[in-house]
């Protein structure tokens, strides 16, 4: 049975709507960042979360035209309800619902929000500054897909001196193998795993990863699955993405 129709696929509504029920069967707390085009940009706070506990960070949806990743973080949080109740969970499930109905890279204003992460005035990323301010994070995980990308990988932020990602995407490797190349949008890979030692100073603004790594975020990952495979393929090897990580990073 196909995990979703494909038509289907850009119904933010529809999306929007499965996550406020699982909220409620996982105990989540829905807060509203802020309304645009009539949709609500909203973002989950699990119990644990709530009360202080140091949180994994789980964020999708910031570019409308990668619908697996937004379509995975949700079949992934469907299918590990208890872990949502009982552990620590900031989840932003849809941060560009206009994008994503309308199946493009940018927002309702045509601005792409991965290079507005730094701007408190921002419609979007203005209260999503607000909401993670003062919070203790363990790791953070921001799924996106590449419309070039030949097989999976993904980018690494991370303070410690241990590389975690080729634990990782090798894990993934079991659903979509690793993208080959040995230079990717710039950057040097290795197996699929770009590791960051340097913030980078080129971009035009602050991509969410790098935003939350200069918050205090320990470790992020930025993970990219190929968006011209097949979307249920895709689907499931965010789930793996994220499954991976959380028995990886703890």
């Amino acid at each position: 049975m196909k995990l979703l129709p494909n038509h289907r696929a850009h119904d933010a509504q529809h999306l929007i709507q499965r996550w406020r029920v699982l909220a409620r069967a996982a105990g989540c707390r829905v807060k509203t960042l802020c309304k645009v085009g009539g949709m609500p940009v909203i973002v989950l706070e699990s119990a644990a979360a709530q009360s202080g506990a140091p949180a994994a960070y789980l964020s999708t949806g910031v570019h409308g035209d990668e619908a697996g990743s937004a379509w995975g973080l949700l079949t992934w949080a469907e299918k590990h309800v208890k872990e949502l109740k009982h552990g620590s969970f900031l989840i932003a499930p849809c941060l560009n619902p206009v994008g994503l109905t309308l199946n493009t890279r940018a927002d309702h204003r045509g601005f792409d929000i991965n290079r507005r992460f730094h701007d408190s005035a921002d419609e979007i990323c203005g209260p999503w500054q607000q909401w993670i301010t003062g919070r203790a994070m363990r790791f953070g995980l921001c799924l996106h897909e590449d419309y070039d990308a030949q097989g999976i990988y993904l980018y690494e932020l991370n303070h410690a001196r241990q590389t975690v990602g080729h634990e990782i995407i090798d894990r993934c490797a079991r659903v979509i193998a690793s993208d080959p190349r040995k230079n990717i949008d710039g950057q040097r890979a290795n197996r699929g795993v770009i590791r960051r030692r340097k913030l980078p100073t080129h971009l035009p603004g602050m991509p969410e990863a790098i935003e939350l790594h200069v918050r205090g975020c320990p470790v992020t990952l930025t993970f990219e699955s190929p968006s011209e495979f097949d979307l249920e393929k895709r689907v499931q090897v965010q789930v793996k993405f994220v499954e991976s990580a959380l028995a990886v990073l703890g």
